[in-house]
């Protein structure tokens, strides 16, 4: 510990902390009850909200949770933990029923059931959907008004998370960024970190521009086990724009039948793989990567798949491909891929338990097992809330824990305030990971990766909270993608191409703590 301290203007009580508002966080929050909900926008807001494709959950007659276990494993490349699978996979059914008691809405079929679409990997049509490819959207709308119901739960929206607080070896609360710019301690003896992935450290992501990998950095800062840093996926599918994020055209297209198509209008998927467009994602983010950086353009054809029935059955495609002068009914669409789902993360158990006394983590910022090497479509939403829901009641179970007593200590680097020239650094590092650490990757373009971080790094000692977040999660992703030599699932190496059987485990990382600073509280006590 270093001899300097941090004042703090303010210090909030509370039982629990979750940090993020997606559905993992809130999830968490309504199975827990008497806590605060920390997120960096308005309530909701985070990739949740974006999510087109839908919910996993084998509910139809003939499809069984075993089948559903069992195609996940095999997406995985060998990574992915059978049990964890099967518990997640067994509980999806429950969690439907959960959210249509929350109000909810799914589509329907002419019978009155939930209507089931089917994605790439899934042997079965067992998608659940709303409005079409407005799921996430839907979700979140029924999970924001149950937390917003909760005289319990209190918000505090527009807060970033500077750092964990830290009491010995135990989390102890957040350290917090207000609005205004002040510094508010929230002291806990349990936080939740449900903070998502990590789309801000690539120059072409889906991800909304919150999604930096904050909740990975402070867990990594504060000793935490990390797992499978180098499982980046890439959606193979959005709309090829300049905008930022890239707009999503939802897997379910494919499901549909849309096809892929080079500007001469021919099919290059049946020459790829056995199941062409519904290939898994990282077969088919590379097959498009190859044909653009052959010169070729890549279009996703829904003409005869979905056609005039466009603005009913995928209305948030269709708004977007309108707000670009496209009209998905009568014309293909430009696609490339982009970073859309983050594997990796802060190692838990099925409670959402982390390797450090007072801290769970749930949804995209924890790496479970269940994905492995390459997540299966529609697998996200469904773990986030079924171990949201079981993390909740894991630290509400938890409460006879003491508050931990000491002193109470901070990362070093959460002295720094966010500065302008942050914007600048944030670009050099997205296009730098974009290139270096993105689809293909080899020895030469990640060694040069590292060592250019490494020179931002120092070059920028003074940089904000945030950018030294992005700084550190290139770092440790970059890191774990050099380390293993080989291909598999979503990463692979042009220098190592086939997959290597010896190498069929985990990449478990446990970085050491950050030097760290006192807390100094006693400025300004509120309850």
């Amino acid at each position: 510990m270093l001899r300097s301290s941090l004042p703090i203007g303010a210090v909030r009580r509370a039982n629990a902390v979750i940090v993020g508002s997606g559905i993992a966080g809130l999830s968490a929050a309504l199975g827990l009850g008497d806590c605060f909900v920390v997120t960096r926008g308005k309530l909701g807001s985070g990739s949740s909200e974006h999510a087109q494709g839908g919910i996993a959950a084998a509910i139809a007659s003939g499809d069984s949770a075993a089948d559903h276990a069992a195609d996940t494993l095999a997406v995985s490349a060998g990574l992915a933990d059978p049990a964890v699978a099967r518990t997640i996979a067994a509980a999806a059914a429950g969690r439907i029923e959960w959210l249509r008691a929350l109000g909810a809405g799914f589509d329907l079929d002419a019978g009155g059931q939930i209507a089931l679409g089917r994605e790439a990997g899934h042997r079965a049509h067992r998608i659940v959907h709303a409005g079409g490819d407005a799921t996430g959207a839907e979700v979140m709308r029924a999970l924001t008004a149950a937390v917003e119901a909760r005289s319990d739960i209190e918000v505090l929206a527009e807060h970033d998370l500077v750092d964990l607080i830290r009491c010995g070896s135990q989390v102890a609360g957040v350290l917090v960024l207000t609005p205004q710019g002040a510094r508010v301690a929230i002291l806990a003896p349990a936080v939740v970190l449900a903070t998502g992935g990590i789309g801000g450290l690539y120059a072409h992501t889906t991800n909304p521009v919150e999604v930096t990998g904050d909740g990975l950095a402070a867990a990594a800062r504060a000793g935490a086990t990390l797992a499978d840093l180098e499982f980046v996926q890439f959606h193979p599918t959005v709309l090829d724009v300049d905008t930022d994020p890239a707009p999503l055209l939802t897997e379910a297209l494919r499901g549909e039948g849309a096809v892929l198509l080079d500007e001469h209008g021919e099919r290059f998927m049946p020459g790829v793989h056995p199941d062409a467009e519904l290939a898994p994602r990282d077969v088919l983010a590379r097959a498009i990567w190859r044909q653009r950086a052959g010169g070729h353009k890549v279009y996703l054809d829904a003409r005869v798949a979905v056609g005039a029935r466009f603005p009913e059955r995928f209305p948030s495609v269709w708004r977007r491909a309108l707000a670009a002068g496209l009209d998905a009914r009568t014309e293909p669409l430009p696609v490339t891929p982009a970073q859309h789902y983050f594997m990796g993360g802060i190692v838990t158990d099925l409670l959402g338990r982390t390797s450090i006394p007072g801290l769970w983590a749930v949804g995209e910022a924890a790496a479970t097992g269940l994905h492995g090497a390459n997540r299966l479509a529609s697998n996200s939403l469904l773990e986030s809330m079924v171990l949201g829901a079981a993390a909740g009641r894991s630290v509400a179970a938890s409460r006879f824990v003491v508050p931990p007593a000491g002193s109470l200590e901070v990362a070093a680097g959460a002295a720094a305030l966010p500065r302008p020239d942050d914007n600048w650094l944030r670009t050099a590092i997205r296009g730098l990971m974009w290139k270096h650490v993105g689809l293909e990757r080899d020895r030469h373009g990640l060694t040069a990766a590292l060592a250019e971080l490494e020179r931002l790094d120092g070059e920028y000692a003074g940089a904000g909270f945030r950018a030294r977040n992005l700084l550190q999660v290139a770092r440790l992703i970059a890191s774990a993608a050099l380390q293993r030599t080989e291909s598999r699932g979503a990463h692979w190496r042009g220098d190592y191409p086939d997959t290597d059987p010896a190498q069929q485990k985990r990449t478990i990382v446990a970085p050491p703590a950050a030097p760290t600073i006192l807390l100094n509280i006693a400025a300004r006590r509120s309850a």
